[in-house]
Formats: structure tokens, C-alpha cells, sequence
């Protein structure tokens, strides 16, 4: 790279370039190509590099360490892995001036491709202290390589071109390389236990329990080191939601296990996989790791934590980057756990994955069913009496949430008629179960059990009318912006 010679137009057709365009919003960067239209030829390549990148990859590691424990001056680490992910992402960009797609599923093959979308490699080191130095890879990868040999390798005259490309892709099925795009990794419906965006590892499930530790480790010292002298303390909930919910894309591709499907673009005669269910035991696994971002010692937020975030102060305002409150203007752990809960729910009860689920127990009885997946979910919330206050009223947001999936599911007509037909044989069972229980607890769990027959009762009435109550949005997330642009 070399800085544009002065004079020079950026738009000149003559010059690649990278732009650095300053964003004060959340945006994405793009890597784009100027091709001749009568041969495909690329003439030039055109990327732009959005500059909120860098202060959220900056927040990310803010959250993890007390990265203002000597004042106003931020630990050197959080600099260097907001860099290194802007190295990354320049390759990715210029990835797609050459002409390559999105691959994600290069995760999978310990970080191939600068074409996926990592989130970063926080480790705790042998002293349970946060370790930034595997945050993103280094260089390109090995998909990045073996794709523009393809693309781009030149033969020896008398060659037989078509089969020396051939001959590559039969080489990278040989040295298991994956290759999976948007389609694939990005709806939250997607079905590939190896595809998934801004995740890690080879094993969601394992990589899920790893992160939940490291969320864990940087809760526990989390306070107010975390912003510098002279911010105002209202500023660390800006810096706690991705900490907080520092789950929340390793739980979405756990969820891909449950009725998840291994295939791959599978051309005839290449003996590559076509469609293979996941295994019973591992969808069983990832229902279960998914569970355990339920529980409300997960979810509750130290009092030590609350009690530091005041309202935000005259001149400052509450923006999409922090958690949807009740509460008007007080921090709301409540909120919070709510949103997450609800985010794990909305992906173990979308209507596309339990239709997969239904299709692969009735080909197959040691598959997960549907009602199974129903119970493992409402179970726990009968087991509240050794919960704390704070933790039963997690437990009841939780336990809404999960009901109002039910009931619409149960309502919708769209989806695959026996998935709403479970459904409504849970809700007649929860009915009777909450109806026994209703004269069997305190107030606050009585009043609980009151409001979610009532809404049993208004589906009853009239399904065509009933209203589900909005779920909560998480805060604004991934770490380039919004999820509906694909680029």
C-alpha cells in the first residue's frame, strides 16, 4: 500500500484504493469492484473503510479488563486489538475487490479465511487473566490461498485448464476446508452446525462454555477502572452491554445444532457430504448449553454492578447501543436480563428450526422432538424456591417470554401446521400445571401464574386477535452494524 499521490482522485479509474470514511453511526465497509462488463475484467478496486469499527472493537475490550486503571490513559491492548481487527478487515475488504465471497464457515478451520467474520479470540491466560494477543489472526489464510490459485493461477501452455481447476477444488475437499456463505450463516433460522458469523472455534458448544467464562472472569473485576477519570458513571453501561451479552452470536450458532443439518455444495461425483443430520447427542448438547444462558445466576447482574450506573446526566442521552429499559430513566438489570433471555429463546423456538427438528424424530425416534425440546425449556421454571428474589423475578421474565413463543407458534399459520399443534399441547399442559400451582406459592409467584393463564385464556378466546406482548430487543450488536445488508 502507498499513500495516493497528491492530486490524485480516489474515483481515478487508474487507482485501487482503500477510503477511510469517518462514521459517527454504525455502518459497513464495503469492498467493491469497477469490471469491464464484455469480459468481467476487474479494472479497479474500490474499498471503504468505515471508521466506528475501531471504537467498537475499542468497547469490546473495554469491557473485558480494567482498562483505566491508571486514569484517563486506556491499557495499550485495547488500541492494538482495534487495529488488528482493522488489519483484518482490510484484508476482507480487499478480499472482495478479487472477487471472493464470504466464507463462514473458515471458523471452523481454525480462522482460514479473512473472508469470515471473526468475533475476537479473548483468552484467559494460566493466571485467569485476560489474554488479547489471539484476538484476530494474522495475514490471510488458507482458504484466502488456495481461492486465488483459483481464481487467478496461470498454466502452463497445453494445459487442460478446466481440469487443473478441477483438480484444486478436489485438493481443498482433501485438506477439509469448508466453504459456506450468507445464506448459510446468517438467518436465524440457518441450519449448518459449522457456518455461523462472528463466532469461534471448531465446537460452538465448547467455544460457548469458554466465553461464558471469560464473561464471567471480566463481570467479577467489572466497575469503574473501566472508564477514565472524568467520565461520567453513567458511561460504563455503554461499556457493560457487550460485556454482558458477550454470548449472544456463539449462542446463535449452538442453536444451528438443534435440527441442524451438515451439508455442503456437494457437486456430483465429488463425495462430499450432502445432507446429514446433526447427531441426537450433539443437538441434545447444544439444547442444553442454550439453557444454561437462562439461568438466572447467569443472567443477574451484581448488585455491586447496579448500584455504580446512575441515570445518564444533563447533555448525555440513552441511544440503541444500550439495553431497552421499564424503569423511564434508572439502569434496569431487569431489562437486560430480559433481552437476553428473550434472544436465546427466539432462537431454540424458531418456527424453521423446530420444523427441522419434527422432520428428523419422525425419520428417525432418537432425534430430539419437538415437545422434548418444549420441556427442557419450561422445567426449570417450577424450580424457583431456592432462587433469590432478584433471580425468581429473571425467572418469571424468562418463563413469559418462553410462553408468548408458545403462543405464537400455536397461532401462526404459516409455519408447519404440527410444530403449532405441539405447541398448543404444551400450552394445555402448562394450563393445568399452572392452574395446580396457582394456590401453592407466594404473591409474586401467584400473580406470575395469574397473568400467563390470562394470557392462555385471551389466545382461547379469540387466536385470530390475540396479540403477542413485543419481545425485547437486544441493543445494537454486531460489531459492524445491522444484520439486514449483507456486504
Amino acid at each position: 500500500m502507498k499513500v495516493l499521490p497528491e492530486g490524485a482522485d480516489p474515483m481515478d479509474v487508474r487507482y485501487n484504493v482503500i477510503n477511510w470514511v469517518h462514521r459517527s453511526t454504525r455502518g459497513w465497509s464495503y469492498g467493491s469492484s469497477v469490471t469491464d462488463p464484455r469480459t468481467g475484467e476487474i479494472i479497479k478496486g474500490h474499498v471503504l473503510l468505515g471508521s466506528l469499527r475501531v471504537r467498537q472493537d475499542f468497547l469490546i475490550a473495554q469491557g473485558m479488563v480494567e482498562a483505566y486503571a491508571n486514569g484517563t490513559v486506556a491499557d495499550p491492548r485495547l488500541k492494538e486489538m482495534a487495529l488488528a481487527r482493522l488489519r483484518q478487515l482490510s484484508a476482507h475488504e480487499v478480499g472482495h475487490t478479487l472477487g471472493l465471497a464470504h466464507n463462514f464457515a473458515a471458523s471452523y478451520n481454525d480462522r482460514a479465511s479473512v473472508m469470515d467474520y471473526p468475533h475476537p479470540y479473548i483468552t484467559l491466560d494460566a493466571q485467569g487473566k485476560m489474554d488479547f494477543s489471539k484476538a484476530y489472526a494474522t495475514g490471510i489464510g488458507e482458504w484466502d490461498k488456495r481461492m486465488i490459485l483459483f481464481g487467478y493461477q496461470d498454466f502452463p501452455e497445453g494445459s487442460n485448464e478446466g481440469a487443473e481447476l478441477q483438480k484444486i477444488i478436489q485438493d481443498n475437499i482433501k485438506m477439509g476446508l469448508l466453504y459456506l456463505s450468507d445464506q448459510d450463516g446468517r438467518p436465524p433460522y440457518a441450519a449448518h452446525p459449522y457456518t455461523h458469523v462472528w463466532d469461534n472455534g471448531n465446537n460452538a458448544v465448547e467455544e460457548l462454555h469458554r466465553l461464558m467464562k471469560v464473561r464471567e472472569t471480566a463481570l467479577a473485576s467489572f466497575g469503574e477502572k473501566n472508564i477514565p477519570v472524568g467520565a461520567p458513571m453513567a458511561s460504563l453501561e455503554s461499556v457493560l452491554v457487550p460485556l454482558y451479552l458477550a454470548h449472544r452470536y456463539q449462542a446463535d450458532a449452538v442453536a444451528k445444532s438443534i435440527g441442524g443439518v451438515n451439508y455442503t455444495y456437494a457437486m456430483r461425483g465429488d463425495g462430499q457430504v450432502a445432507n446429514t443430520p446433526v447427531a441426537p447427542q450433539a443437538q441434545r448438547e447444544a439444547l442444553k448449553a442454550l439453557l444454561e444462558t437462562l439461568n438466572p445466576a447467569f443472567l443477574a447482574l451484581p448488585e455491586r454492578i447496579i448500584a455504580l450506573i446512575p441515570p445518564q446526566p444533563l447533555g448525555y442521552s440513552r441511544d440503541r447501543e444500550m439495553f431497552r429499559i421499564n424503569t423511564g430513566m434508572t439502569f434496569d438489570p431487569l431489562a437486560a436480563a430480559e433481552s437476553s433471555a428473550a434472544n436465546t429463546l427466539s432462537l431454540i423456538f424458531d418456527p424453521m428450526r423446530l420444523a427441522r427438528v419434527l422432520e428428523q424424530h419422525a425419520r428417525n425416534s432418537q432425534y430430539p422432538s419437538v415437545m422434548e425440546i418444549f420441556d427442557q425449556v419450561f422445567d426449570p421454571f417450577q424450580n424457583v424456591k431456592d432462587l433469590s428474589g432478584f433471580q425468581q423475578e429473571i425467572s418469571r421474565l424468562s418463563e413469559k417470554a418462553a410462553l408468548q413463543h408458545l403462543l405464537q407458534l400455536a397461532g401462526d399459520r404459516e409455519i408447519q401446521q404440527q410444530v403449532s399443534a405441539l405447541a398448543l399441547q404444551k400450552i394445555r399442559q402448562l394450563d393445568s400445571v399452572y392452574e395446580r400451582l396457582l394456590y401453592k406459592t407466594d404473591s409474586s409467584q401467584e400473580a406470575h401464574y395469574r397473568y400467563l393463564l390470562e394470557q392462555i385464556r385471551l389466545f382461547r378466546d379469540n387466536p385470530g386477535q390475540y396479540k403477542v406482548p413485543p419481545m425485547p430487543a437486544l441493543p445494537d450488536g454486531a460489531p459492524i452494524g445491522c444484520s439486514e445488508d449483507w456486504h
